[in-house]
């Protein structure tokens, strides 16, 4: 059951991403214009970062329910927190961290009033949850389509005959998997909590995932090779089909 969702939810928005190259190679829009949300990505940070924004909530949700995201979210916070502040530094080559630059990111500050919203139990009119929630599902689809606008001008042939890409794309799906996978397993973190495995496994399912959309996009802003970002965002997203279940099935056998 879980592997069909999670192989149905990857197809889905990798034809998303599919429709994205169409757009550009029938010249109704141009490559560049995918800067708009800016694209990013480099094999470090492709590797340290994970795309669980646009493939997890939605999985979670579909598997456990909507009462389990807010473990995803916990791992996302932190996960944008690093993405500004260390991953922007391996992109740019920086030294440093400013700070500021972090605490007003818009991001950040949607976190913080998502956090505030959630700690004074503030319910927000019918309307404005509906609308929140629409642009939220647009999150992963719009990732996916500007992806494939990103890579339509690198010829798909490179992206899969590259040894190179090879490389990140492994310790991306496999050995970052089993890295945690073992450390969970030798830890007995599943026993720390009640219900410890199912929030060990939303935990999880965010650790395994392809290569972070935004790294591309950060590439992009930062002018750092998007398209080799690119074409490492499609081949762990494509090879996530298989790596995914697979890992989910080690973590039920051995939690």
């Amino acid at each position: 059951m879980i592997s069909l969702i999670l192989a149905k939810k990857i197809l889905s928005l990798f034809l998303v991403m599919a429709l994205g190259i169409v757009l550009v190679r029938c010249g109704i829009v141009r490559s560049q214009d995918s800067k708009v949300l800016k694209l990013d990505g480099v094999e470090e940070t492709s590797l340290i970062y994970s795309n669980a924004g646009n493939l997890i909530i939605p999985i979670v949700t579909a598997i456990l329910g909507k009462e389990w995201v807010i473990y995803t979210s916990a791992f996302l916070s932190v996960q944008l927190f690093l993405l500004w502040s260390h991953a922007k530094m391996k992109l740019c080559g920086e030294k440093g961290i400013d700070l500021k630059k972090i605490l007003t990111n818009i991001n950040m500050i949607a976190i913080a009033a998502g956090a505030l919203l959630y700690w004074f139990r503030v319910v927000l009119p019918a309307p404005l949850q509906n609308t929140m929630s629409t642009v939220g599902n647009m999150m992963g689809p719009m990732g996916m389509l500007l992806a494939g606008m990103a890579i339509a001008e690198k010829p798909l042939r490179e992206v899969f005959c590259t040894r190179r890409n090879y490389l990140p794309t492994v310790l991306r799906l496999v050995v970052c998997p089993l890295v945690v996978l073992v450390l969970l397993w030798v830890c007995h973190a599943s026993s720390w909590v009640a219900d410890g495995k199912n929030i060990l496994m939303t935990v999880y399912l965010a650790a395994i995932t392809p290569a972070c959309a935004t790294v591309t996009s950060m590439a992009q802003l930062y002018d750092r090779d998007a398209a080799h970002s690119s074409a490492l965002y499609v081949l762990t997203t494509l090879l996530s089909i298989v790596s995914m279940p697979v890992m989910i099935g080690l973590f039920d056998l051995l939690l």
